[in-house]
């Protein structure tokens, strides 16, 4: 009885925190080379509507996930352009990024709300799969899921290991360092904001084609902010991210069990539990501001004049 409860509550889980893994990981790579976008809700949501806008027309999965990739790059193209060019505000130019996402997918989603479609299918791996528990547990996820996990250690890697990763976080500590000894910051800094573009509209594709396949305005629901959070939540470190991805999927996830087995709470309450976690976590960590000024980037937010 137990373990028929619990497979199903840890899928629940792990497909919950899949996306919010996606989308803090670009913004972690984006926040390593010392910029800050807060427009990941509006690159999610862009991402899920381009994802579902696509696959039913042309009923590709592959084309709908490439889709949102582009859209998300698009959209952190003209953040890009914005902040390292023309030298905007990170801050208010991310909070405008946000609102124009938002705005341009309930524009573009009109024509499919109320649409469903044949979503992303777990995988069944050969004899993994057909282990009693083990298999249920484990290995009957979608490609994303584990790609997530993929993508920790390459990060993992990346910023530990290879030349390249050194330097982004040589940029996001002191782009004026690296540019003295004769590294492109603008060029990195715009690689990075990319990447985090491409993360947060497969993140959104993950909501629209794979969690619930089927397009509703606003379907992100916070996400994108609560992305951003675990960021900081994670001080910077990929396996906090994906480790705090689990955390904040697991209360969402037990919202929904809780009020299907009845607890005598408002539902609305029950609701509010994944950002009312995401409030208390960053006020305990707050309260050690060691621990985030040894780890943020030392230039995060600031702009950077190569000239000057």
């Amino acid at each position: 009885m137990i373990t028929d409860q619990l497979i199903p509550i840890f899928s629940s889980t792990v497909a919950a925190a899949t996306p919010l893994a996606y989308a803090a990981y670009g913004e972690l790579v984006t926040e390593r080379a010392g910029v800050l976008n807060l427009g990941v809700e509006g690159m999610m949501l862009v991402g899920a509507i381009a994802g579902f806008a696509v696959t039913s027309h042309t009923g590709s999965l592959a084309l709908g996930f490439s889709a949102a990739i582009i859209a998300g790059i698009a959209l952190s193209l003209i953040f890009a352009v914005l902040t390292l060019t023309l030298q905007t505000n990170q801050v208010a130019t991310g909070l405008a990024l946000t609102l124009f996402g938002v705005g341009l997918s309930a524009f573009i989603g009109k024509a499919y709300v109320g649409m469903s479609l044949d979503g992303l299918h777990r995988l069944n791996i050969p004899v993994l799969t057909d282990i009693p528990f083990v298999g249920s547990l484990l290995f009957h996820f979608d490609i994303l899921v584990y790609g997530s996990i993929l993508l920790l250690f390459a990060l993992q890697w990346f910023f530990n290991r290879s030349h390249w990763g050194l330097v982004v976080r040589a940029v996001g500590e002191s782009p004026a360092s690296a540019h003295a000894i004769g590294y492109p910051v603008i060029r990195i800094r715009y690689l990075s904001i990319l990447f985090g573009g491409a993360m947060s509209g497969l993140a959104g594709a993950y909501l629209s084609l794979a969690i619930t396949p089927m397009w509703v305005e606003g379907m992100t629901a916070g996400r994108g902010w609560i992305a951003l959070a675990l960021v900081v939540f994670a001080t910077w470190k990929p396996m906090r991210i994906l480790l705090g991805a689990y955390l904040f999927g697991g209360v969402t996830i037990l919202q929904f069990y809780g009020q299907g087995m009845g607890v005598h709470v408002p539902s609305e309450i029950l609701s509010m539990l994944p950002y009312i976690v995401t409030i208390v976590v960053l006020v305990l960590i707050s309260r050690n501001p060691k621990t985030i000024l040894l780890n943020q980037p030392m230039s995060l937010g600031q702009s950077f004049y190569p000239h000057t």
